[in-house]
């Protein structure tokens, strides 16, 4: 009896797991690797069991959409058609002849090795936050608007009780609204984009997805249920406290993302909430070779990357929520099914979700224009704010790096300062850096996407 192709579906957000049913339902065995107690991503991130969440789906949009995915999922685990590996982080997928190893490290600890074997890999791996520094967003009471969004998706709890959101972009509005529908006083809503920039790509947002403006209309109608203050076209210059958060100062923004002169304002919260966009998870797709286009992983119609046998959906081709990750882990899944039994795929088999993808990646196109950070956001960067926490690397000492040592890329920069040379490996300060250094922001290729137990490495056998 031959053994049915087996793939590896790492990410169990809703690319991974719209990919996972897509393939199991077409005959193909998949082992779903995530690191999360529970699937649902970020997006559908769920609360621990033992909190004994009521009403869980009074903190999410499309609850129906989530609900089809994980019974889906649990009917093929109990079949035995899908292994789903929680709490499985991995490190590094290797290419060996015509087939794959996905290295993971298993359990909160993340100190024993795991590996999986498959014939194809779909990569789901998401993204993470951009963080832009500014003086005092070291100190505590500052978090990601992410962050916050997800203490209270996935604890239950509110980072604080007066709270700040601020940066760019459209998560900041399920933020804002999540955090006040569920106790919280959101002083204000800061939004660097203006209504005029909204207003001017209305057509190109309408045409594109309809029912996206209806959605954000839901969002104004419940900041303004909650009476939250908005303050569009507005920045944060500082956060303000000792032990931790008691103000940020604010300050209004010219036609050209400029501050304008004399319009400070300081408003008194414990948190600040503040994102400026997501960037694609893209170590695993870089280690095995895959070619990206500027952040994103690129891919063909059928989600294929240029390396054979490896597929990659949602955040990690583009930045684009979680309607365009289930297209896109839906085309990717039908793909490889047919691609594992050595016949040429249908486009017709999944034409709908073709046509949601090229929807999807319109309207964010569009969108992408609007939401940026401010022009001079690194010049209002004073010296001494720490731009690398894991290697306390400042803002002066990265000018110093770029004007007088002469860095102009990302990893020379790196050598002269030791800005990434931490934990994160640069995940969280590149952007900063790219931005103060003047040079391009590119990923830099690392041989692992997560710090690895020596032990783990020395048990790898040789070959």
């Amino acid at each position: 009896m031959t053994e049915r192709a087996h793939l590896a579906v790492v990410g169990a957000g809703p690319a991974g797991l719209a990919g996972a049913l897509a393939a199991t339902a077409r005959g193909v065995r998949v082992t779903l690797v995530d690191a999360a107690e529970q699937a649902g991503g970020q997006f559908y991130r769920q609360p621990a069991r033992a909190l004994g969440a009521r009403h869980p789906e009074a903190l999410h949009h499309q609850w129906r959409t989530w609900e089809r995915l994980r019974d889906g999922i649990d009917r093929h685990v109990d079949a035995g058609h899908i292994t789903h590996l929680t709490n499985h982080h991995v490190w590094c997928v290797q290419r060996e002849s015509d087939r794959f190893t996905v290295h993971a490290l298993r359990g909160p600890a993340q100190e024993e090795g795991v590996t999986v074997r498959a014939d194809a890999v779909l990569l789901a791996t998401g993204g993470y936050e951009r963080v832009l520094p500014f003086p005092g967003w070291t100190l505590p009471g500052v978090v990601t608007a992410g962050g916050a969004q997800a203490m209270l998706k996935g604890g239950l709890v509110l980072p604080g009780r007066t709270v700040v959101v601020a940066g760019t972009g459209p998560l900041l509005l399920p933020v804002a609204t999540g955090l006040a529908a569920a106790g919280a006083r959101v002083a204000a809503l800061v939004e660097s984009a203006g209504p005029g920039a909204v207003l001017r790509r209305t057509p190109a947002l309408a045409s594109a997805e309809p029912g996206k403006l209806a959605e954000g209309a839901w969002y104004a109608a419940q900041l303004l249920r909650h009476r939250v203050r908005t303050l569009p076209r507005h920045t944060v210059l500082e956060a303000h406290g000792t032990d931790g958060l008691e103000a940020v100062t604010v300050a209004a923004l010219d036609r050209d993302g400029r501050i304008r002169s004399g319009s400070a304002r300081r408003i008194p919260c414990d948190t600040l909430a503040v994102g400026h966009g997501m960037l694609p998870h893209t170590d695993l797709a870089e280690t095995l070779g895959c070619t990206l286009t500027g952040t994103d992983v690129r891919v063909d119609d059928e989600q294929r990357t240029d390396v054979p046998g490896v597929w990659a959906a949602g955040e990690t081709t583009g930045i684009g929520g979680a309607a365009l990750a289930l297209a896109e882990g839906r085309i990717a899944g039908r793909s490889i099914a047919a691609r594992l039994r050595g016949t040429a795929p249908d486009p017709r088999s999944w034409a709908a979700a073709a046509r949601a993808r090229t929807r999807q990646r319109a309207f964010f196109a569009a969108l992408e224009t609007v939401y940026a950070p401010p022009p001079d956001w690194a010049d209002r960067i004073t010296d001494d704010t720490v731009v690398c926490r894991c290697e306390e690397v400042t803002a002066g000492q990265v000018r110093t790096a770029a004007g007088a040592l002469g860095a102009g890329d990302l990893r020379t920069a790196k050598l002269l300062t030791r800005a990434g040379m931490g934990w994160c490996q640069g995940r969280m300060c590149a952007p900063a850096v790219a931005g103060l250094t003047g040079c391009p922001f590119t990923p830099g290729r690392r041989p692992f996407a997560r710090p690895v137990p020596l032990g783990v490495l020395a048990a790898l056998p040789e070959d």
